[in-house]
C-alpha cells in the first residue's frame, strides 16, 4: 500500500506541477497585461465566483461525497457501477445546467452580492461603478466554466477510482493554456483586453470537457446521463454532499468573504491578495491536494474492506506527506516572498510597490500554509467514512470565526488582516478535524510520526535561517536586472533545499522511515 501510495502521490504531484507551472506563467502574462488595477480586480472577482462554486458542485464535496460511494459500489455491487454513473452524471448534468444558466442571468445579482462595495459606488455613481459594470458582463463570460468543470470532476473522480489519476491532475493545464494563449493573442484585438481572460476561461473550461472524454470511453466508462434523483446511490451521495459542500469549501468561502471585505478597501487590495494566494497554491496543490487526491479511494478501500489499522495508517502517511514538504514550503515564502513575487510578477504594469504590497498578504497567508494542507488530508478521514456531518459542524465554527478575525484584524491591517484571518481560520479547522478523529478513535498521530515531524521542524527552522542570513536586502534585488534575480532567487531556493535535506539526513530521517508504518 505504501509504494503504490507513493506512485500515485508522485504522479498527481508531476502533473500537477505541470499545470502549476503553467498557471503562474499565466499569472505573469495577466500581471504583466493588467498588473494590479481596476481591471484585474475585476477579472480576479469574475472568475473567482464559477471557481468557488466549483468547489461545491465539483472538486470539492461532489468528489468527497461520490469516490466512497463509487468505492463502496465498485467492492460490493460491481454490476451496478454503470447505472450509479448514469444516474449520478444525469442528475448532476441537469442541476448544474440550471445553475449556469441562473448564474448568467442574474450576474448582475452576483456581482453586486460579491462586489458590494462598487455596486454601491455604482448606485451612487461613483468612480467604482464602472468596476460593478464591468464585473457584470464579465460574469456572463466565465459563469459557463462552472458547467464544463462540473462534469470534468465528475469524469476525473471515476479515473482516479480507476486509479488513473494522471489524466485528472494534467487538465488543469488546458485551461492555463488557453488563458496565456487568449491573453497574447486575443487581447490585443479588443478594446478592453481584460475580456480576452474571461474568455479565455470559457475556453478553457470548454476543452478539458472535451479532453477527458476519450479516457473514459477507453475505460468503458462512458455512459448515456439519465435523471435519477431517487436512485439510491444518487439519495446517498447527495445527502453526503450537501454537508459536504460546507465542510470541504471553508477555505474557499473564506477567501470569498475576503474578497466582499477587499471590494471596501483600496484599489488594488483584491488583486495583492490574488497574487499571494496563487503563490500559496502552488505547494498547496503540488503536494496538499495531490496527496488527499490519492488517499481518499484509498481510506475508501480502507473502510469498505473494514480495515482500521490500515485506515490509521494510511491517514498517518499522509500527514507525514504533507508536513515533510509544508514545512520547508511555508518557511520559504516567507523568506523570500517579496524575491519570487519579483521575479515572477514585477514588469508591465505590475511595479515593485505591487511587489511590496503583495508580498504582506503573502507572508500572511504562508503562515497558515500548513493548516490549509492538513484540512486537505484530515477531511478524507471523515468522507471515506460517509461522515459528513462532523466536517460541517467544525466548517461552520472555523467560518463563523473567520468572520470575527475579519472584523478584529482588516481595521487594522486592512487587506493583510484579511489573510491572517483566513490562516488562523484555517488552523482553527484543522485543529477540530483532527480532535474529532482523536475523539472518534479513528486516527491519532503515532509516536513515530511525532518523531518524524520534530526533526522535520527543526531541519525547517535551520534552512530559513540560512537562506534568511544569505539573502540580499531589497534594495540590491531592485538593483539586479531580471536574469540575476531569477538566477539568485533559484539559487537560494536550491540552497535552502539542500540544507534543510542535509539537516534531515544529519538527523537520521531516511526514506524508509516516511513510508506506512
Amino acid at each position: 500500500m505504501s509504494k503504490k501510495l507513493m506512485r500515485s502521490g508522485l504522479i498527481v504531484s508531476s502533473m500537477t506541477l505541470v499545470s502549476r507551472v503553467l498557471g503562474l506563467v499565466r499569472d505573469v502574462v495577466v500581471a504583466n497585461l493588467m498588473g494590479a488595477g481596476a481591471a484585474a480586480d475585476v477579472f480576479f472577482l469574475a472568475n473567482k465566483i464559477p471557481n468557488f462554486l466549483r468547489r461545491l458542485f465539483a472538486e470539492g464535496a461532489f468528489a468527497q461525497a461520490f469516490v466512497p460511494v463509487l468505492a463502496d459500489y465498485y467492492h460490493n455491487r460491481p454490476d451496478e457501477v454503470k447505472q450509479l454513473l448514469a444516474r449520478v452524471s444525469g442528475t448532476l448534468g441537469t442541476i448544474i445546467t440550471v445553475v449556469t444558466l441562473l448564474g448568467v442571468i442574474g450576474s448582475p445579482v452576483l456581482a453586486a452580492l460579491f462586489g458590494t462595495g462598487w455596486f454601491i459606488d455604482w448606485l451612487n455613481d461613483a468612480p467604482g461603478g464602472e468596476k460593478f459594470e464591468l464585473a457584470s458582463l464579465m460574469l456572463k463570460i466565465t459563469f459557463p466554466y462552472l458547467w464544463f468543470i462540473t462534469l470534468t470532476a465528475l469524469s476525473g473522480a471515476i479515473l482516479n477510482t480507476l486509479g488513473r489519476f494522471a489524466v485528472a491532475a494534467f487538465t488543469p493545464v488546458f485551461l492555463n493554456v488557453a488563458i496565456i494563449g487568449c491573453a497574447l493573442l486575443l487581447a490585443p484585438q479588443l478594446a478592453r483586453p481584460e475580456l480576452a481572460l474571461a474568455w479565455g476561461v470559457f475556453l478553457g473550461g470548454l476543452i478539458q470537457f472535451l479532453f477527458q472524454i476519450p479516457f473514459l470511453y477507453r475505460s468503458n466508462m462512458l455512459v448515456r446521463p439519465r435523471w435519477g434523483w431517487n436512485d439510491p446511490g444518487v439519495v446517498k451521495i447527495r445527502t453526503l454532499m450537501i454537508p459536504a459542500m460546507f465542510g470541504v469549501s471553508v477555505s474557499q468561502i473564506n477567501l470569498l468573504f475576503d474578497t466582499i471585505i477587499a471590494s471596501f478597501l483600496m484599489t488594488g487590495s483584491i488583486s495583492w491578495l490574488y497574487y499571494s494566494d496563487r503563490l500559496l497554491e502552488f505547494p498547496l496543490g503540488l503536494f496538499g491536494i495531490a496527496i488527499a487526491t490519492v488517499i481518499l479511494p484509498a481510506l475508501s478501500q480502507n473502510k469498505a474492506e473494514g480495515d482500521p489499522s490500515q485506515f490509521a495508517s494510511t491517514m498517518d502517511w499522509g500527514v507525514r506527506s504533507v508536513l515533510l514538504v509544508g514545512i520547508p514550503a511555508m518557511l520559504g515564502l516567507m523568506v523570500l516572498a517579496q524575491p519570487m513575487l519579483m521575479v515572477l510578477f514585477m514588469r508591465g504594469e505590475f511595479t515593485v510597490e505591487h511587489s511590496q504590497m503583495a508580498s504582506m498578504s503573502l507572508l500572511a497567508y504562508a503562515s497558515g500554509l500548513l493548516s490549509f494542507m492538513l484540512v486537505k488530508v484530515l477531511a478524507p478521514g471523515y468522507y471515506a467514512r460517509q461522515d459528513t456531518k462532523t466536517p460541517v459542524r467544525y466548517g461552520i465554527i472555523a467560518m463563523v470565526a473567520n468572520m470575527g478575525f475579519n472584523i478584529i484584524l482588516a481595521i487594522p491591517f486592512g487587506y493583510v488582516g484579511l489573510a491572517l484571518a483566513t490562516a488562523a481560520s484555517a488552523t482553527l479547522n484543522a485543529g477540530l478535524l483532527y480532535r474529532g478523529l482523536v475523539k472518534q478513535q479513528v486516527y491519532q498521530v503515532s509516536h513515530h510520526s511525532l518523531s518524524l515531524i520534530a526533526k522535520m521542524m527543526v531541519a525547517g527552522v535551520i534552512m530559513a535561517a540560512t537562506v534568511a542570513y544569505a539573502s540580499p536586502a531589497e534594495a540590491q534585488w531592485l538593483a539586479w536586472d531580471f536574469a540575476e534575480r531569477a538566477m539568485w532567487l533559484f539559487t537560494y531556493i536550491a540552497l535552502g533545499g539542500a540544507t534543510y535535506v542535509l539537516s534531515l539526513l544529519v538527523m537520521g530521517i531516511r526514506p524508509r522511515h516516511l513510508r506506512t508504518a
